[in-house]
């Protein structure tokens, strides 16, 4: 049986890479009443009345708006989640 042999330890900090920031974007459909779209923003993410209001306006008016923001896991995660309420969804990475 033989012995591992040691290895030399380098004396170089490892750091990770930043996090990159992803954006979760609800966009427009002709089926879903906009009264229902504040619904999901305000049950789902807890965003105040005011809040979800003007997301809802953006995504009726711009056709799609940025409704949060974060970890690329986390985007995916809410993105399935929108989908189960029936709205169109996609996540796409911030700009920097």
């Amino acid at each position: 049986m033989s012995t591992p042999a040691s290895v030399p330890v380098a004396d170089e900090q490892l750091t990770s890479a930043p996090l990159v920031p992803w954006q979760l974007i609800v966009w427009d459909d002709p089926v879903n009443l906009m009264s229902y779209v504040v619904r999901v923003f305000r049950t789902y993410f807890g965003y105040p009345e005011e809040k979800a209001t003007r997301l809802m306006l953006a995504v009726h008016n711009d056709g799609h708006a940025i409704v949060a923001t974060g970890p690329r896991e986390t985007m995916e995660v809410h993105a399935q989640a929108m989908h189960g309420f029936g709205l169109w969804a996609t996540v796409r990475r911030a700009p920097q």
